[in-house]
């Protein structure tokens, strides 16, 4: 797993002598070089710790006048010497030599470096120059190249510069379907189209050519390379006909192939090039039109994972699983998808806003090299970090999350799972300076020590003290190379390779000191390790083709820094596997799991032999992503499942009381999302559930890849990318995000499903205090629920039998552990809002009846919690119950001020009433209409006086709607006679209240104004006009008083918000009011902040002329 992190940097490049056609044509990353190939020079770098460019040629004006441009390059594999051929069909080729000449870097110790030459060893005419063709690019092995034509064939060249000649792939003599072959024996051979790119893999002995109409042709090479033309034979064909771009990882025995659609396919070739999956960028909403096409991919070193750049926008790296890892196209949304973005903006812009030409990653993988299409100035320089995947003979643990950068540490801080994040541990500079880059990191099994080796050597991190630990002798530490590292306890054990013997060995040292006097023992291996797994005293290591060895530690005294204990290793395993599947990437013991009752019945201490016996089992992950569980015993192997990424085995790693993950075997993570594996009590103890095989909710974000997890926690932390993009900065900063998901719900699933209830409930009280808890326990209930619903939809008459012989149903026990939680309530009607409501009965049968558990809502005051079970109640229980719930509570609602509430269940009432008065034909149902339920449970001091019954607005309405009307001007008389005018307005807003005929109609009733004084002065009080609010409440009081021309409310509020245009309109008038307005505020001190008012309106006032002037 690749994550990009930091600021991409720029490697600078010498200007050309071919501005017109000025761009980068090659790039090549080999041997802690990177060769870039220009039109008119050739520039190699270090691609080391310190880029520095360390050799350069250049070409004169008349060569490239003479020779032409350069179009095509190719490197040696031994980055000895480079091809070239130019525009005018020359090929020149040059040795690459180093001088001894060393560059200083600065610092004390020596940089490694060293100058060199590039010379032009040969430079001949190419045999096809006067057949006006067309080059694709050049591959090659050690001894030849080879380069496709425009014509359709193929060319081969030597080394030496030697023209080979050149043929054309057979189609006619090919073991495939007579349909691939008669492609193109149907449209003439001669009518080939040209050949845009060739594709080799040497260890899997294909070549790939693409073809410029987009069809792809899969061939075999000979065992001995490019060297025998006749041998390369056509095999099949492979992608969908418009491909643009393939890239091969030989390794996985993948293929990815680029599309004129903007989208990269996966193919399997161990199985017959079949299309495993599809990766784009459509579900991030960006189209072909955004992006272009894929104009180049490239797999990371150990084809985990690949990078895809686009013709016209940015790139992308995914994983083989399809998660996207890293992006440099923003996430903002659609609208800012358009690739048509001006880079003199203000703002600063994502980096390769004009597409990718060609992408490398370096031999590490730390760095992805990318050049932007029509560039020829620089190239950008992307920093990697990687995980500790548990793969190879480096082990891991999946309590500490780390990815290593080249230099760098990136921990995740899971103190807190609200808020994971990411802690850079910067590497001593007297250890990275000497050994970079870092090749392997492993954890302790707790977590809380970090074991790190670079090229040579190795150092300690104690994560308590925050301090390392390093060799002291720089001599014993440059004698290891450390091709894995594995904890054991207090030990670290690492695999060493010895140079001088061309041998491995296992070398064991104690933590708390790293010398060669501490060493405790060293073990010679018969070869290479492919895999290596430690568990409790016992060491698997696995040499090809597929050996396995186990060996036993015993350690004889105290492992104290005062004494030095014996150590000794005895082999106790030797199985030999004849296989014809892809090797081991990865293989892990499974302990024999113990059920921790039966550990604690049977007084079985955690030292005890039975619980630290030899394991019989281990997990064997392949190349090619399949998992499958050997026995030990017998050599048997058992096929799990198939594309797989990682996994974890999580039993018998802890035995802390809060591990919340015992009952769990392992998990792995792959296309498919998470799964969760579980022992099984019958005769085959590993088998996958039936539906908890793959939980939907454990399936991660495309964008989220999981790193580990934290068992005192229950969830899994993964990781992200985000950018933040400064002011002072060009590109922006990419940041890997951790986050966390729990598996707490498929844990509690697991245990109810064996009848565990008692241990489910200890499980969830000690998860009770974790974040999330609630929705667990809601993905807890929905996915027993919906299964139970697949269930009774696949045979109904067999559910009824099943039910009538079980004692409770997994539902009626996942309801009832619930119930001991205060999230009960919010769960069982959240669920019941995600399904369809034709299931409800089923689900409140076993969870309770929907009335009691409102009413429970209710005398807690959980109103919100409350309104949810009122749709519940009118489905289950019938409308007029439902509306008599809901009346309650929108009197309880109101007397709460939870106005937006409140304004639901009028809505709902509405429109329940009126479906209710429509299918109610029984005149016996009145005695429990609304209506009449709400006179007697809402009685209320400030009710209005009933309409007239004679009154023709009364007959058109309904008993139901009267009844809520009643409610709501109760509320309304309440709030207006005690002036509570804040409320007001938020009560009319939230339940749409037609204020302006309540107004109308009590104009004399309770909203009338007795004195002005006395009212001026408590409605100042009420609204506070200092803040912004209390004048929005008071502005929207006056419009409504203003429509109903309340010209006693419409002084006050004028006034309260210094509203001069409005009291000089009603003042210009009313003279008589005027000044009785003019003396009371004069009279009293409390409203001497409103004589500049006074004053403003008396000025107005007397420019106009009295009634008497005017007659």
């Amino acid at each position: 797993m690749y994550m990009a992190y930091g600021w991409p940097q720029v490697i600078p490049l010498e200007s050309g002598l071919c501005p017109t056609s000025e761009q980068i044509i090659y790039l090549k990353a080999i041997n802690r070089l990177l060769l870039v190939v220009s039109p008119s020079h050739i520039e190699l770098w270090s691609s080391s710790q310190h880029k520095v460019r360390l050799g350069k040629y250049k070409r004169d004006s008349n060569s490239l006048h003479r020779e032409g441009e350069n179009l095509q390059a190719v490197w040696s594999p031994d980055a000895k010497l480079i091809a070239v051929l130019t525009s005018s069909f020359f090929l020149h080729v040059f040795k690459v030599q180093f001088t001894e000449k060393r560059i200083q870097i600065g610092g004390k110790q020596p940089s490694g470096l060293f100058l060199a030459t590039i010379s032009l060893l040969h430079s001949e005419q190419v045999p096809f120059v006067n057949k006006d063709l067309t080059m694709s690019n050049i591959v090659c092995d050690n001894k030849h190249m080879l380069l496709g034509l425009s014509n359709g064939s193929l060319y081969m060249i030597s080394w030496k510069a030697e023209f080979c000649g050149g043929f054309e792939i057979d189609f006619c003599h090919a073991s495939s379907t007579l349909d691939e072959k008669a492609y193109y024996l149907n449209n003439g051979l001669s009518a080939k189209p040209s050949i845009l790119q060739l594709e080799l893999s040497l260890s899997l002995r294909l070549l790939f050519v693409l073809y410029s109409d987009g069809k792809l042709v899969l061939c075999t090479v000979s065992k001995k390379g490019l060297k025998h033309a006749e041998l390369i034979k056509f095999e099949n064909w492979v992608g969908s006909g418009d491909a643009v771009c393939a890239s091969v990882a030989s390794e996985q025995q993948l293929l990815a192939v680029g599309t004129r659609r903007g989208v990269v396919e996966l193919y399997d070739l161990a199985e017959s090039a079949s299309l495993l999956r599809s990766v784009s960028l459509y579900d991030w909403g960006y189209s072909v039109d955004d992006t272009g096409p894929v104009s180049c991919i490239a797999w990371t070193p150990d084809n985990s994972a690949f990078a895809a750049g686009w013709k016209s926008r940015g790139l992308t790296v995914w994983s083989v699983s399809g998660c996207r890892l890293m992006s440099s196209i923003r996430q903002i949304g659609l609208s800012a998808s358009s690739p048509m973005v001006k880079r003199n903006q203000d703002c600063k812009y994502e980096p390769l806003m004009g597409g990718t030409s060609l992408i490398q990653w370096d031999e590490y993988g730390y760095r992805l090299y990318a050049v932007e299409e029509g560039s020829s100035e620089r190239i950008l320089a992307f920093s990697f970090g990687k995980c500790c995947l548990n793969r190879g003979v480096s082990g891991t643990t999946y309590v500490r999350q780390v990815i290593y950068g080249e230099d760098r540490l990136l921990v995740v801080q899971s103190e807190d799972t609200n808020e994971l994040k990411f802690l850079h541990l910067n590497l001593p500079v007297s250890y990275i300076s000497q050994n970079w880059p870092v090749l392997n990191v492993v954890a302790s099994k707790d977590g809380m020590y970090l074991a790190v080796a670079g090229l040579h050597g190795l150092i300690l991190y104690d994560i308590r003290s925050k301090k390392w630990r390093m060799f002291g002798d720089v001599t014993q530490e440059q004698q290891i190379q450390c091709k894995g590292l594995l904890w054991m306890g207090k030990l670290i054990v690492v695999c060493n390779y010895v140079e001088s013997s061309n041998s491995y060995e296992l070398l064991f040292y104690p933590r708390y000191h790293l010398d060669q006097s501490s060493l405790l023992c060293r073990k010679p291996l018969l070869a290479k390790p492919i895999v290596m797994d430690i568990y409790e005293d016992y060491i698997l290591v696995t040499y090809r083709p597929f050996d396995v060895h186990i060996f036993h530690v015993k350690l004889s005294g105290e492992l104290t820094t005062s004494t030095i204990p014996d150590l000794q290793l005895s082999t106790v395993r030797e199985l030999s596997i004849m296989t014809a599947k892809s090797h081991p990437a990865a293989m892990r013991f499974i302990p024999d799991q113990l059920p921790r009752e039966y550990i604690s019945n049977n007084c079985i201490s955690s030292s005890s032999d039975l619980l630290t016996r030899e394991p019989a089992r281990c997990l064997i992950l392949r190349a090619n992503g399949e998992l499958s569980l050997l026995d030990l015993d017998d050599g048997r192997e058992r096929e799990l499942t198939d594309s797989v990424e990682l996994f974890w085995v999580t039993c018998g790693q802890s035995e802390e009381k809060t591990n919340l993950i015992e009952e769990v075997s392992w998990l792995d993570y792959g296309h498919r999302g998470m799964q969760v594996w579980y022992p099984s009590p019958g005769v085959d103890p590993f088998k996958q559930e039936d539906f908890l095989q793959l939980d939907p909710e454990l399936e991660f974000d495309r964008e989220v890849y999981p790193l580990g997890l934290l068992p005192n926690a229950g969830v899994v932390v993964g990781v992200c990318q985000r950018m933040s993009f400064s002011a002072c900065t060009e590109f922006p900063c990419f940041e890997p995000s951790p986050q966390a998901q729990t598996i707490l719900h498929c844990l509690l699933r697991h245990l109810l499903q064996r009848d565990k209830s008692e241990e489910a409930l200890r499980l969830a009280q000690l998860s009770a205090e974790k974040p999330h808890f609630s929705h667990c326990l809601e993905w807890l209930l929905f996915t027993v629920f919906d299964a139970e619903i697949s269930r009774q939809n696949a045979n109904k008459n067999q559910m009824s039998v099943l039910r009538s012989d079980t004692k409770f149903s997994l539902l009626e026990r996942t309801c009832d552990l619930i119930k001991n939680f205060p999230e009960y309530l919010d769960v069982v009607v959240s669920v019941a809002r995600k399904t369809d409501g034709r299931h409800w009965a089923d689900l409140f049968s076993a969870a309770g009846r929907s009335t009691e558990l409102f009413e429970e809502c209710f005398q807690r005051r959980w109103y919100r919690t409350a309104a949810c079970y009122i749709l519940v109640i009118a489905k289950l229980e019938g409308p007029a119950v439902s509306q008599y719930c809901a009346l309650r509570l929108l009197q309880a609602t109101l007397d709460e001020s939870l106005y937006e509430l409140a304004g639901e269940l009028v809505r709902f009432l509405l429109r329940s009433g009126r479906e209710y008065e429509y299918a109610s034909t029984d005149s016996d149902k009145l005695s429990l209409s609304p209506r009449f339920l709400g006179y007697f449970l809402f009685p209320s001091s400030y009710r209005r006086q009933p309409l007239d019954p004679k009154s023709t607005s009364f007959k058109e309405q309904s008993a139901h709607v009267a009844s809520v009307e009643n409610i709501l001007e109760s509320h309304a008389s309440y709030l207006m006679l005690g002036k509570e005018l804040s409320k007001l307005v938020a009560f009319v807003k939230g339940t749409q209240f037609d204020l302006v005929e309540y107004l109308q109609r009590e104009r004399y009733g309770s909203a009338r104004l007795e004195n002005f004084s006395s009212g001026l002065e408590l409605i100042g009080q009420k609204l506070q006009m200092g803040t912004l609010q209390s004048r929005l409440d008071a502005e929207f009081l006056l419009a409504h008083m203003c429509s109903v021309k309340f010209k006693e409310w419409i002084v006050v509020l004028a006034t309260l918000l210094r509203r001069s245009e409005v009291l000089f309109d009603i003042f210009r008038y009313d003279m008589r009011l005027w000044k009785a307005y003019s003396v009371t505020l004069q009279s009293q001190s409390a409203f001497a902040e409103y004589h500049d008012l006074l004053e403003s309106l008396e000025e107005k006032l007397s420019s106009i002329p009295s009634m008497e002037e005017m007659q």
